[in-house]
């Protein structure tokens, strides 16, 4: 935010960001039974592919900004998997996740292709 570093240029930035809003909008959603556990498994994940991709600006190999964007595609498939118990609790219909599931979708690509690269 008041560091004008590089990776906050970077699309797949941009999408985990989108990722991360859309992830919260679900949070506002879901009962308070869930609010240390599911809800704080959201939180936590969504939270975690942004700060992983701005963390691997610092880096300077290739093997440790690697390192960073794995992390983060492994905090994506818990998001996906939050929103497979969101289905199965009934706590969300399936369309409601239309936007979130976009935004999975999209940021493992990029983040998937920058691992190829």
């Amino acid at each position: 935010m008041f560091l004008k570093l590089n990776h906050q240029n970077l699309e797949v930035y941009k999408s985990a960001k989108k990722l991360l809003n859309a992830s919260y909008d679900i949070l506002e959603k879901l009962p308070d039974s869930e609010n240390f556990n599911l809800k704080s498994q959201l939180k936590r994940a969504s939270t975690s592919v942004l700060l992983n991709i701005s963390e691997d600006s610092s880096r300077k190999s290739k093997t440790e900004r690697n390192r960073f964007y794995e992390i983060a595609r492994g905090s994506i498939v818990e998001i996906d998997t939050c929103c497979e118990v969101i289905i199965e609790r009934n706590y969300i219909k399936p369309e409601e996740l239309t936007e979130l599931g976009n935004y999975i979708v999209s940021t493992l690509i990029l983040l998937s292709n920058l691992l190829k690269s």
